[in-house]
């Protein structure tokens, strides 16, 4: 039950209005039971001389109501009216709550992630985060809705059990005997569903995962005649899945299948209790009939539903966890100034470690405004990483940076960012139109904005001879245009929000000279407006730049 008292806490609003809405809902059928004995007493023509039947009729004549058929049909068909009513209201928030929380969860996640360190999200599996966005927050917000079922059938039959007291007390506390009986003897079947769910969401986040990393190279791999090696993978995963969820529709199926047996048994032997035993009247051994029949069938539906719940909540506890986890490796940011570039960066005794591998050792370098700078050295030295370092993306664990003599932690991190432009070593288009890739969806950014930097950027000639001009899609990853064409799209989005500093990973690796060269010129042209730092092996690139920074022996030197 820790679930349910969960989603109480957590969404305790909207579950206060569910439970009033099913509380009204309980209290319209008891109305509506507790005329049912007057009435069968009357039907048979024995008079109400139990002690329910006289408290009912003493209340009905406080009202100035004669406890005649019609009037005993009029509230039971009156209250159950009432009660629909108010499932109505009920439900209807369900739904309302449901499709929040998924909202909800689906945000807090997007937030916690992207607000974590670099280092933390560059660990966590593109797929695993789609798949906790897509199917973990749905799943979980279903959990929601089963937990507010259990309830209202929990309410149903705590009103059973009550009216049934009135009755009879022995044939009551009888009937909640067989019933915690019954709905014991079926609790292994739910520990089956909720081990078997909570392997669906292990199996589900690995499957998509390795699915999104398949998906991002399948054309290299189709190319080689490997993709029958990830089928393969993928298979097998499918499979442990599949495994996963039969065993839970087995234990759902299970429970089904036994709960009609067994209810049958525990009603004959309360029916044989109330006759024999007891002997009570008929009137009283037809409400408690009633009773007992739809506090089991009760039973079995609330049975039901927790167990569906029990398979679900596994979702909601991984998203939760993951949305705690990268909240606990959120960025710091202590600053609050706001930054200009009108001098230039000094880095200073910079030292930056991969774990126990130094990739900056007491670093000194000075980058000057306005200029052009590229960045060289063999692979993997720490070209990439001095980009990382200077956007903040990855801290130093000594030494200071400096912009315009402030020192970089003490400018305001997002503020510094808006600044930088930036354009990665893989350029990936969404599949969308030019527009919606060079604005990515920023708010404070025109389709005028997109224009100027798509000029900017050198691509406005190519862009304006598409089919539908800057309208028109690139495809998947930007399959539909070429690498130059690629290129020059990430450059103009990195252009869009017109920054100062512009950082570049490898800009013209994957190009043609011709291609390289026309880009060398457009950023040569940018130099004037922005300070731009480049990463590149190419000579074309470094002989177009004002000043080279070697990076050898975990130190940098200007040349």
């Amino acid at each position: 039950m820790r679930i349910i008292s969960t989603y109480l806490m957590v969404f305790p609003r909207r579950s206060a209005y569910v439970l009033i809405a099913f509380l009204a809902a309980g209290i319209a059928e008891g109305l509506s039971l507790t005329a049912l004995l007057p009435l069968l007493s009357i039907a048979v023509g024995d008079p109400a001389d139990s002690s329910i039947g006289k408290i009912i009729v003493e209340a009905l004549n406080n009202f100035n109501i004669t406890p005649t058929i019609g009037s005993m049909l009029l509230i039971i068909v009156g209250g159950i009216v009432l009660k629909n009513l108010s499932l109505l209201v009920a439900n209807r928030q369900i739904g309302y709550t449901v499709a929040n929380i998924a909202s909800k969860l689906r945000i807090e996640l997007i937030e916690a992630m992207f607000a974590s360190r670099w280092q933390y999200y560059l660990r966590q599996p593109t797929g695993s985060l789609a798949n906790s966005v897509a199917t973990e927050a749905m799943r979980a917000a279903n959990g929601f809705e089963h937990s507010c079922a259990v309830l209202s059938l929990l309410v149903q039959v705590l009103i059973y059990i009550v009216i049934a007291l009135f009755v009879s007390w022995q044939a009551a506390l009888t009937t909640l005997f067989l019933g915690i009986i019954f709905l014991s003897s079926m609790y292994r079947l739910i520990r089956m569903t909720k081990k078997a769910g909570s392997k669906q969401t292990r199996l589900l986040k690995e499957l998509l995962s390795y699915l999104s990393d398949v998906l991002g190279s399948v054309k290299a791999l189709k190319a080689m005649a490997r993709n029958n090696m990830a089928d393969i993978i993928l298979r097998t995963q499918a499979r442990q899945l599949e495994k996963a969820t039969r065993r839970e529709v087995m234990s759902r199926e299970s429970l089904k299948a036994l709960q009609e047996p067994i209810l049958t048994i525990l009603t004959a032997s309360g029916l044989y209790v109330v006759l024999v035993v007891w002997g009570l009247s008929l009137p009283e051994v037809m409400a408690m009939l009633i009773l007992f029949v739809r506090l089991l069938t009760v039973s079995t539906r609330m049975q039901r539903r927790y167990q569906l719940l029990v398979a679900e909540e596994s979702a909601y506890w991984s998203i939760r966890k993951e949305s705690k986890k990268a909240r606990s490796f959120a960025e710091i940011d202590i600053g609050t100034l706001h930054p200009t570039l009108k001098k230039g960066i000094s880095m200073q005794q910079v030292s930056f470690n991969y774990g126990s591998k130094v990739i900056f050792q007491d670093l000194n370098i000075e980058i000057y405004a306005n200029s052009f700078s590229t960045l060289t050295g063999s692979s993997g030295i720490g070209k990439s990483t001095f980009l990382d370092i200077i956007s903040r993306l990855l801290e130093p664990e000594s030494g200071n940076i400096f912009v315009d003599g402030i020192a970089l932690n003490k400018i305001n991190l997002r503020e510094w960012r808006k600044i930088i432009g930036y354009v990665p070593q893989e350029t990936i288009l969404l599949h969308d139109t030019v527009i919606s890739n060079v604005l990515v969806g920023a708010p404070n950014l025109t389709q005028a904005d997109a224009e100027i930097a798509l000029h900017q950027a050198g691509a406005w000639d190519f862009v304006s001879n598409l089919p539908e001009g800057a309208h028109t899609i690139v495809g998947e990853r930007g399959g539909l245009l070429s690498g130059g064409q690629r290129q020059r799209i990430a450059i103009a989005r990195a252009l869009a929000h017109h920054p100062k500093l512009l950082l570049l990973d490898e800009p013209t690796s994957a190009l043609d000279l011709e291609t390289e060269q026309d880009i060398c010129e457009t950023l040569k042209s940018l130099k004037d407006s922005l300070t731009i730092i480049a990463v590149s092996h190419q000579p074309t690139l470094i002989n177009a730049s004002d000043y080279i920074i070697n990076i050898a022996d975990n130190n940098a030197e200007l040349i």
